[in-house]
């Protein structure tokens, strides 16, 4: 099992390139579904949840490929009418993200089989507004041995009322509604720069949606799209994770491609504890002071801080002047790298979904293990700052999120290494 080695202690400089949006990437290549030929996408990042999205792909018939050489950013997903609407539980359960298939298989084929994700490390995460959104829209949903089977001859546009903001739930119905007949409209939706994203994708295959990125989206249903090519939008979460790099290393950098409009809340967080952060042409640079501030943090749905830039500014705060109080709104397990920061240090008290955060003067080298994605992108920023060596394992965890992530920190300066298992 691989693990990152890393020295802290070394100021960050220079200029580091965002990879393409994971969480844009994931129900773009399920859209795919939606239409016969071959789709083309670029700037996908090669991550490990993106090649399990493509197997998946793959296990249905399609033919889903990341080309090799100088376009290894680019996907093709290439599908025919001889498709299986089955996503199985052994590819389900090690990515949540494959139960987006459910509303294009359903759209497209008229049925589909798909197993249901169960947890997470992170949290319950249920699929229940999945299924209400295509019940809602026609579909007959049972659930049998583990898996939800979905059928319908023909989708009708109706009214979808979400209880609960959920983004791959706004993303599953909003691919089953392109081809619903009829005017579909969804309320309470999730309203990420990755839901408008999806939608721009849609559109250009030939959708007619209106409303992406409000709280109300409206689907004007078609007879059927055709394929497309696209490129990714960047990943806001890699880009502030790379933010908070250069502030806890007391650095200056410019994050390539970033995004300024989506990523507000987190530059507030980052301004606030004492960060000086600039839009420039080619992205974001962020210069840290010679003392951070602690801030207070409260995660909440988008356009608010996000869940799942938490454990990294949790991070931070470990080495800021004065207490943080971090609220967590989202996810009830959302905490588990708090025993792991406690190794190198750090002053952490939980208080139910609070952690109240003591700023210390220095953080020791130890050796961590990482429990989930963000939670491992938290302890290599730690250990940026951590004086000494740190070793942080389960790295699979990162490979799920972050291209190669330790050869971005490296070029800027860091003493970082990847170490193979072995064989």
């Amino acid at each position: 099992m691989d693990k990152i080695v890393m020295k802290g202690g070394a100021e960050l400089h220079g200029e580091v390139p965002v990879s393409g949006a994971k969480n844009a990437a994931l129900p773009i290549l399920a859209s795919a579904l939606l239409a016969d030929g071959t789709s083309t996408f670029r700037n996908v990042p090669d991550l490990a949840d993106v090649a399990t999205m493509l197997k998946v792909l793959r296990t249905m018939g399609c033919g889903a490929e990341r080309l090799e050489g100088r376009k290894k950013d680019v996907c093709e997903v290439g599908v025919n009418g001889h498709i299986t609407p089955e996503a199985p539980y052994d590819l389900v359960k090690t990515m949540r993200a494959s139960v987006l298939v459910l509303g294009p298989l359903v759209a497209r084929f008229g049925r589909a089989r798909v197993s249901m994700p169960g947890g997470c490390a992170i949290g319950a995460r249920p699929i229940d507004q999945h299924l209400k959104g295509l019940k809602a829209l026609g579909a007959e949903i049972h659930l049998t041995e583990g898996y939800v089977e979905a059928r319908a001859k023909q989708l009708k546009g109706g009214t979808v009322n979400f209880d609960v903001i959920t983004v791959t739930g706004t993303e599953n119905v909003l691919m089953a509604a392109v081809l619903a007949k009829g005017r579909t409209v969804m309320e309470n939706c999730a309203r990420e720069p990755e839901i408008e994203e999806l939608a721009k994708v849609l559109n250009k295959m030939g959708a007619r949606i209106e409303g992406a990125g409000t709280s109300i989206i409206t689907i004007e249903g078609v007879e059927g799209l055709t394929p497309v090519e696209h490129a990714i939008l960047p990943d806001r979460i890699e880009a502030g994770t790379l933010l908070v790099a250069a502030a806890i290393s007391g650095g200056n950098v410019l994050v390539k491609h970033a995004v300024p409009e989506h990523l507000d809340a987190v530059m507030d967080k980052l301004r606030e504890a004492g960060c000086t952060l600039t839009a420039e042409a080619g992205g974001i640079r962020c210069k840290a002071p010679k003392t951070l501030t602690s801030v207070n943090i409260t995660t909440t749905e988008h356009p608010g801080f996000p869940t799942d830039m938490q454990a990294q500014l949790m991070a931070l705060m470990c080495v800021s002047q004065g207490t943080s109080v971090i609220s967590e709104n989202i996810f009830e397990n959302r905490f588990m790298h708090v025993p792991e920061l406690h190794r190198l240090g750090a002053d952490i008290t939980i208080q139910g979904h609070t952690a109240v955060v003591k700023g210390v003067k220095t953080l020791s080298g130890a050796p961590v293990m990482a429990t989930d994605l963000r939670a491992s992108a938290s302890l290599i920023l730690a250990g940026l700052r951590a004086e000494g060596r740190t070793d942080v394992s389960r790295v699979y965890h990162l490979d799920r999120g972050y291209e190669r992530l330790e050869r971005k920190l490296r070029a800027l300066g860091a003493d970082i290494r990847r170490v193979k298992a072995k064989a």
